[in-house]
């Protein structure tokens, strides 16, 4: 029962440390990922849809993104969605692909992309510690209801802070990878 809180404490806390690594991947580092499309939704037909199933993303040169989406007519939409994104590109199309030109950083840019990596650092350890919060409250209850002796107690607060403090870690080396990404030039 006890260990079961802990175990679900920690799974939580795993899945906040994968969605900040995962919305990373879309703050761009001067290098054109089709990854960075992942989270712009478009409105197709009614449903919205990520870019990625309307069609091919490629890369044909490192700062340089290619959508060819499957139907032409989705061309404006595509466009439309990216523009409004925080991405912060202007979308080029031909009438059959639509093409992305990432300009070069500027030192600016680059610091104000690690604002951003940091506020989501700080985001994901705030969920973080509030999943340590909850976890100890239903171990405070076990304890109140008599489940749980007061050594077990002691011992489960002190297992909990150390599954935060190895959490709270792995964000720090997340942001600390793509902080230096980012200012790689």
């Amino acid at each position: 029962m006890l260990q079961d809180v802990l175990d679900t404490a920690k799974e939580k806390m795993k899945k906040s440390c994968a969605v900040y690594e995962q919305n990373l991947m879309g703050l761009r580092a001067g290098r054109a990922n089709p990854q960075l499309l992942d989270r712009i939704l478009v409105d197709y037909y009614g449903t919205p849809t990520p870019i990625n199933q309307i069609g091919n993303i490629s890369s044909p040169e490192p700062r340089l993104l290619v959508i060819a989406p499957w139907e032409a007519k989705m061309i404006p939409q595509v466009e439309k969605a990216i523009q409004k994104s925080d991405l912060g590109l202007n979308p080029s199309n031909d009438g059959k692909i639509i093409r992305l030109v990432f300009p070069e950083l500027n030192e600016e840019r680059r610091k104000e992309l690690t604002k951003v990596a940091s506020k989501g650092a700080e985001e994901t350890k705030v969920a973080i510690r509030s999943i340590r919060r909850d976890a100890i409250e239903q171990i405070k209850k076990m304890k109140k209801n008599s489940e749980i002796t007061e050594d077990d107690q002691r011992d489960a607060e002190e297992d909990m802070q150390k599954i935060t403090d190895k959490a709270i870690k792995e964000v720090d080396e997340i942001y600390a990878k793509k902080e230096k990404e980012i200012m790689e030039v």
